[in-house]
């Protein structure tokens, strides 16, 4: 897919610098609709004064705003803060490093990359178990009509099931529809909120039968972990702890 131009440059001028800086949510997840935001996630490098002194951070930075037509959602953490949530089974953020819509990347994105995938374990599916039952909850809450948070119960489940199985991120929901379990209203879904809003809400769902399709994926997820060859435990944390100190150590 084409990424909007606008995008590098707002990443570009952002007070520290990146390590990396890709396209994530809808975008990613493979449906987005005619007035989808973009979502640009990232690290960025605090300088070593900014860590060892008294006045730190930030290690988050949040940026909602409208440049003309483009409506940006920027979140990026430093490079520290990123690292831990790596070593805590946190799909998100791999998500995000392995994502294939890259604004702004380099030597240092394809080595984090690299390191990453050392945190890539079977307990990386009790995430988006978590996940799941809280986009469940919101699509409940929304009297089972809103798409959204619908179809990212089904996109992190699939995800989830591909990682384990696989080893490798995939979040596009589009790339994952005929893997096993195949749920055969799925691309209809997809394609009804690619046509609609970002808040479009659908008539097409029989909750019950919906409901069923989600265990299903759950009980494929839990069983696809605990047959993964995958490790129980992330190996990167020296490697992690090495890299950040020399992108630390840039700065000065």
């Amino acid at each position: 897919m084409m990424i909007d131009p606008r995008l590098e440059q707002i990443a570009i001028d952002q007070t520290h610098p990146r390590v990396f800086a890709s396209v994530s949510g809808a975008h990613l997840y493979g449906f987005e609709s005619r007035d989808s935001d973009w979502d640009l996630r990232g690290v960025h490098v605090l300088p070593v004064e900014r860590v060892v002194g008294l006045e730190t951070g930030p290690d988050t930075v949040q940026l909602a705003e409208m440049q003309g037509d483009l409506e940006l959602d920027l979140v990026t953490h430093d490079i520290l803060k990123f690292s831990k949530l790596l070593l805590k089974r946190n799909g998100y953020v791999l998500e995000q490093l392995f994502s294939p819509l890259v604004v702004l990347g380099g030597d240092s994105h394809e080595e984090l990359r690299s390191i990453a995938k050392g945190c890539i374990t079977r307990n990386t599916r009790h995430h988006y178990r978590g996940f799941a039952q809280t986009e469940w909850r919101l699509f409940e809450k929304s009297e089972h009509a809103a798409l959204k948070p619908l179809l990212y119960v089904f996109r992190v489940l699939k995800t989830g099931i591909h990682l384990m199985r696989t080893g490798r991120v995939e979040a596009n929901l589009g790339h994952l529809l005929l893997e096993e379990p195949v749920i055969p209203y799925l691309e209809d879904l997809l394609e009804e909120k690619r046509q609609g809003k970002e808040h479009s809400r659908t008539k097409m769902i029989d909750v019950a039968r919906t409901w069923n399709d989600v265990q299903g994926l759950q009980e494929a997820l839990e069983l696809a972990g605990l047959a993964s060859q995958l490790p129980d435990e992330p190996s990167a944390r020296g490697d992690l702890h090495s890299f950040v100190i020399r992108e630390r150590l840039k700065s000065l």
